[in-house]
Order: C-alpha cells, then structure tokens, then sequence
C-alpha cells in the first residue's frame, strides 16, 4: 500500500552538506525526526527501528555539481508498537518533507519484521520474568533465590513455521544466571529454558522447560580483579609520527597515497565508502559489508532455531562502539563521529565510532643483486576500522589500503562464545566443553562484503580465473607445464559460483573499455581466503533465509536500492529475499555496472582457549589491481628513516657486520 504525503514543509535551519555522500549528521536526523512528526507519523505509539540515508542516485551523482544543492534523503521504518504496523518512509531533509510512505507487508508471506528496537530488550526480560510459567520452571530447578539477577536475553527468532509465530513480532528468551552484580551472565546458562515472547501483544506464547542440566557453577568473569595480575614482562610498543600521518581529512573526503575515498558510516552497515579510487583512476563506487549471519549447528531446543543476521536483524552501526585510543587502535589515530537514531527517532552521536591510521607492514619489496647490494622498501598501509557489539560477541571490520593498490579486508570475531550447559565430561555431537559444564556450540559467522566495482568506470565485466593442468603429451612432454583458463560470467545466474582453492581460483573484473600497456583489459582480482559455505542443509529455513551463504560469489547489474543481501527484514523472514530476488531477472553482466557480493567468514568449533572471552579470529578476501596499473606502483617509495642507522645502533637490520640496508 503506498501513499503520499502532502503537509506544509517544515521550516528548518540551512544544513550545510559539502557533499552529497556525506554521512548523516545529528542535525540532519533531527530535521528528519520533526518532519515525521509534522506529518502525524510519530504517534506515542510508533518506533524507528531503522533509519539510514536515502542515498542520491548515480544519475544525481554524476549531475551533481560541487556547491550546488542535491536532495538530501532519509529512509525511515516506522513500527507501530501497538498494533505491529510497520512503514517505510522517505524524507526529503532538504525540503522538509515526506516524500512517500509504504506499508510493510509483514502479516503475509513471506513475513519480515523490522529490526530490533533497544527498549524491547528489556520489554522481553520483563516479561520473561513476569511470567508464571518462568518463574515456576526456576523454582522447579531450585533456582529461586537467582530469579531478580537472572539475565533473560533477548534473542531472534529465526523462522520455524510455527502456526503460533508466524507473522508475530516474536522475540525468543534464554535464560542465564549471574551470582553478582558484575557476574559474567554467559557463563551460567539454564539449560533448556526457553521463553517465546509476543513482543505486540506484550505476552508469552509459551514456556519450554526441558530437563534439569545443572547450571555450571565455575565463574566465566575475564575482569583483571578476577583473572589476576597482569603479566610485567611485555616491554611497551611505542607507535610515533613525529610528522603526523601521511594522510589528509577534509569532511568525509580521505586522501592517502594516492588512494581517495568518502568515509560513510549509517545505523545497519556501519563502515561505508564511497568513490574508492587508486592514482585518480577509480575503483570501487561504493563498498560495504551490509549483511552476515551467525548460524548454529545444534539441534537443542534451545539453539536449533539460532541464526542471527546481526545487520538485518540487530543493525551493526546502532550496535557500534566508542574507540579509545590505546585499546582500539594504536599510533596516530583520526577518528571520525557518527550518527544514528534512537528508538524514538532522536539523533544518537557515537563518539570515535571510525578510526583511521597508518601501520607498518613489513617488506613491501627487497633484492640483494649479484654484487651484494641491497635494496628493500617497508610496506604500509592505511587502516579504516570500526567495532560493533552484538549481545555476547564483538566484530571488527577493517579495510586496509596498501601502497601497491591492492584492498584487503578482515572481519574481526572476538568477544564471549555463546554457552549450553551439560554434563560435565560428557562429550557431545554438536558442541565442545570449554570449561566443567561449559559447552559452545559449532557454529559459523558467515559475513557478505558487498562491492560495487568501478574498474576505470562502470562499464565491466566478470571472468573467472583456474590454474589449470596440461595433460603430458606433445604440448607438455615433460609434465611440467600448466597454464589457466578464463570463463566469462555473463550473467547473473553465471556468476553464481563456489571458490576453489585447489585450481587457485580467481575472480576477474575487468574494464570493458580500458587497456592496459600490453594491450589487456586494466582488471583486479578478487582473491577469496577458504572459508566454508552456509553447512546448514539445503533445505532449511536458515539456507532459504541466508541463501546469500549457499555461494562465495554472487553478481548482479546494479540497481538503486539493492543493497541487502538477505533482504531488508530477514528477522523472521520465511526466506528468498535479498540475492535470489535481485538475480531471479538473471540479468546481463557483460560490460555492465556491476554488484559483486562475496561471502567469506569462520567456521567454528570452540576449544577450551575461547573460554572465558575469546582471542580474536581473523577471516577476510584480497581486492588486488591485475593489470590496471603497467608497473610496480610503489618503485617510489623512499627507504625507512632507520634504513642507515649505524652498525653498532638498533637499525633496521639490527645491526652488526651483516647489516645490508642500502650501504
């Protein structure tokens, strides 16, 4: 149902905007907020699950002129929480008005319902613990005296199908102890108590109680005054510039070594650039990592039913942290703010929520001649990073841009493993026992980078490439030879495809209309890490739900708006939004603009080391230029400033006689 809104402007105050891909700033969403409720679509009732920028169109871009006015746009959802309504708004900030409202078809197939507000985490504990049937299943267990510290968390539902659920805005509940006010509640989880919530109606559907697994008593707390003394032994790191960093900031606007790039950063993705170019050639138009999902492999009441979407359905940059210097990022660090809305809509400044700096990288490149002259130049590379906390794990999402044009980008998994109760020593299928009692369940944090790729422009194309083999015989009659082959991926339903990490597979994207010194088309490559796929069976709800997991690479032609790669309301989505949605047009891709969205992240079985917070787990891909430059890019670059330390000095080879650094 659509409809539009034609209320007299709101006078606001001129927003200064230097440009159009600039993120949204507290005034912006505060102009936003007044309009919503000008139109009468802030009633006490209503929520703002979401709100992101509207962002201009490439047609809007490319007319765009510096100086000159451009509509600045929100894109709200509204949630009636009295009557489980939800809306989709478009505001035009710069003219102070409603665009458009639609209604969201979220009381039929295939359902969806927006995201998580914050005031229903607690709405759900206090109902959990207001109900009978909670309160008797703790006192059943010989748990009463832990009922007013026990920790009820709020937990996505997934999509089972049951007649009960099915269209409700549900929310599911487990249950933790904590023995103290500073007690880790992860460490103490009441196995098989399970509340499913009405988050509408504001009351229980029902309460699963099943059996009576102790609740581990040992302590999963990694505060200092617990753990102990820290260590005296590691010598302090100091990280200098004495000339500051090599980079430069003007608004959103970051310049580093020929690398150029707008920092955006919204509620649901987080981290967002714009305008990626290397060498004033460009790159990527606009990079993201706007979906993942975490998907557990047990079968327990309590936790088959698990698969968050953490940006779907928790929204990441809501979720994102304040970084400190010395904790987050080390060395001379510029942090940018950023904003987003509350639940009611109001402007939220997360202060230092990206960091920005330079670290040293090792040897970008070294050869010792037959003479025995040595040349060697250290690398470096240039850091944009934000973290997101979501319940009991914590994500870091860093993109690093390196002297020689390549992009690598790493997701970052630490925080505390989800824990089940068991009987000690009792080995399970589905989990591990991290400490007496303590099980965490296999499970996957399966992330999708989207990349809307801009090789020498728009207009590219996909090929995929294999090492192959060459059969001995008269081509190869020593055995020795191979070479590789090139598929192009012209359509949408082509590019649907699997890494291999035994042909060494590649991924291509070529300029359609740029070449090279040698006569190639200018291209990068991107080069996948092994990372398992979706292991959930085909047939379930979360491989319907997550289909974006079931390959590691997917292509679609752009379009405005296709953004989501589990589409815009995954949680209780019965599945087939997002990517099979947007490629059901199986559209061409040959000489294009084109989306690329690869999937990349950590299976994992925990061990007794992630216990009681886990050290961080790495998972990431490589963008790396192939072609698009007709040398080395980084021949300039000039020696460390420690390259001719004297010999009997800490220089850069330690010193000593022999000590080759350029002499």
């Amino acid at each position: 149902m659509m409809s539009h809104h034609s209320p007299q402007p709101v006078s606001i105050d001129k927003i200064a905007v230097p440009h159009p891909l600039d993120p949204l700033t507290g005034a912006e969403i505060a102009t936003a907020r007044a309009v919503l409720d000008a139109a009468g679509l802030l009633t006490e009732t209503v929520r703002v699950p979401m709100l992101l920028p509207d962002e201009p169109t490439k047609d809007e871009l490319a007319a765009w002129q510096p100086g000159s006015p451009i509509d600045r746009r929100i894109d709200a959802t509204l949630l009636d929480t009295a009557t489980g309504v939800a809306t989709e708004v478009i505001v035009s900030i710069s003219r102070g008005e409603v665009v458009r409202t639609e209604r969201v078809p979220n009381d039929a197939p295939p359902y969806g319902q927006p995201q998580y507000l914050f005031e229903e985490y607690e709405r759900a504990e206090t109902i959990a613990k207001a109900s009978p049937e909670w309160q008797a299943a703790m006192r059943r267990r010989g748990l009463e005296e832990h009922m007013a510290l026990a920790f009820c968390g709020p937990l996505a539902p997934g999509y089972t199908g049951r007649a009960d659920e099915v269209g409700r805005r549900v929310i599911r509940s487990l249950t933790f102890l904590k023995y103290d006010e500073n007690d880790s509640p992860w460490a103490h989880p009441v196995e098989g108590l399970i509340v499913h919530i009405d988050l509408t109606a504001n009351a229980v559907i029902r309460v699963e109680d099943h059996g009576d697994v102790p609740v581990p008593a040992g302590h999963g707390n990694y505060y200092p005054e617990v753990q102990g003394a820290a260590r005296t032994t590691l010598k302090p790191i100091e990280i200098t510039q004495p000339e500051g960093p090599s980079f430069a900031v003007t608004g959103s606007l970051v310049e580093w070594e020929g690398w150029s790039m707008r920092v955006d950063f919204n509620a649901r993705e987080g981290l967002v650039l714009h305008d990626v170019s290397f060498g004033g050639r460009s790159v990527l138009s606009r990079a993201s990592v706007p979906e993942m999902v975490v998907p557990y492999g047990d079968t327990a009441p309590g936790r088959f039913w698990i698969s968050y979407f953490d940006a779907g359905e928790y929204l990441l940059g809501k979720n994102a942290n304040h970084l400190e210097l010395g904790c987050d990022c080390l060395g001379v660090i510029r942090y940018l703010d950023g904003y987003v809305a509350d639940d009611h809509g109001h402007p939220v400044r997360i202060p230092n929520v990206i960091c920005m700096h330079e670290e040293d990288y090792g040897i970008l490149w070294k050869h010792t001649d037959l003479a025995g002259r040595a040349d060697v130049r250290r690398s470096r590379r240039f850091v944009v990073s934000y973290f997101s906390t979501i319940g009991n794990y914590d994500y870091g999402f860093y993109w690093h841009f390196y002297l020689d044009g390549s992009i690598e980008v790493v997701a970052k998994a630490t925080g505390i493993v989800f824990a089940a109760a068991g009987e000690p020593g009792v080995r399970q299928k589905h989990a591990t026992e991290l400490a007496p009692g303590v099980f965490a369940p296999v499970h996957q944090h399966l992330f999708c980078a989207r990349l809307d790729v801009a090789i020498d422009g728009e207009d590219n194309r996909l090929v995929e490439v294999d090492a192959q083999r060459v059969p001995m015989g008269p081509d190869n009659p020593f055995g020795n030879a191979f070479t590789w082959s090139e598929t192009t991926l012209a359509t949408e339903s082509e590019a649907q495809r699997e890494a291999d990490s035994a042909v060494a597979r590649v991924w291509e994207v070529q300029s359609a209309s740029r070449t090279n010194r040698v006569g190639r088309p200018t291209a990068y490559h991107l080069v996948p890490e092994p990372t398992a796929l979706l292991m959930a069976d085909p047939a379930s709800s979360v491989a319907a739900r997550a289909a974006f997991a079931t390959k590691h690479l997917w292509a679609t032609k752009h379009e405005q708006g296709q953004i989501w790669p589990a589409g815009r309301y995954p949680n209780a989505h019965q599945g087939g939004a997002g990517l099979p949605e947007y490629t059901a047009g199986d559209r061409s891709i040959d000489g294009e603009d084109i989306v690329l969205w690869h999937t990349f992240g950590l299976t994992h079985f925990p061990r007794p080391e992630d216990w009681p917070i886990m050290p961080v787990d790495y998972a990431g891909f490589w963008f790396k230029p192939y072609g698009f430059l007709d040398q080395n890019p980084a021949m300039d670059v000039p020696e460390s400033s420690q390259a001719h330390a004297s010999a009997t000095s800490d220089g850069c080879c330690g010193g000593g006689s022999t000590c080759a650094c350029g002499h």
